[in-house]
């Protein structure tokens, strides 16, 4: 692989990510709760195994945004007029995103709860 490549890849990369914080709303909203968390488990002394399940969290969460927002795009390119499977394609792949953020709340309440 050139290395040309490589930094070009991550530069795209790193373009989608403020691209999608930028003209997302749900994405801004993921990173504040995800710099709350981080903040409150400073605060709480959080042990080293609680920062790796929040660190897999927040990757988990900023991924499957990342992917709705593409699912998102992808299905209004195919089908820019109003379409039954179009929507339920969005709806699906937001469902997916709200079982995930809700399961890290969960999982994020069951350590934080007991330490404050």
């Amino acid at each position: 692989m050139k290395k040309g490549n490589l930094i070009s890849s991550f530069k795209y990369a790193l373009e989608g990510i403020k691209a999608s914080f930028i003209k997302e709303r749900n994405m801004k909203i993921h990173v504040l709760m995800m710099i709350l968390v981080i903040i409150l488990g400073i605060i709480l002394k959080l042990t080293k195994l609680e920062w790796i399940i929040c660190i897999i969290l927040f990757g988990l969460v900023i991924s499957a945004e990342l992917f709705n927002t593409t699912i998102e795009i992808v299905v209004d390119m195919i089908s820019p007029e109003k379409n039954k499977n179009a929507k339920y394609a969005k709806d699906i792949s937001a469902g997916a995103v709200l079982i995930l953020a809700i399961s890290a709340m969960i999982v994020g309440l069951i350590i934080f709860i007991p330490k404050i």
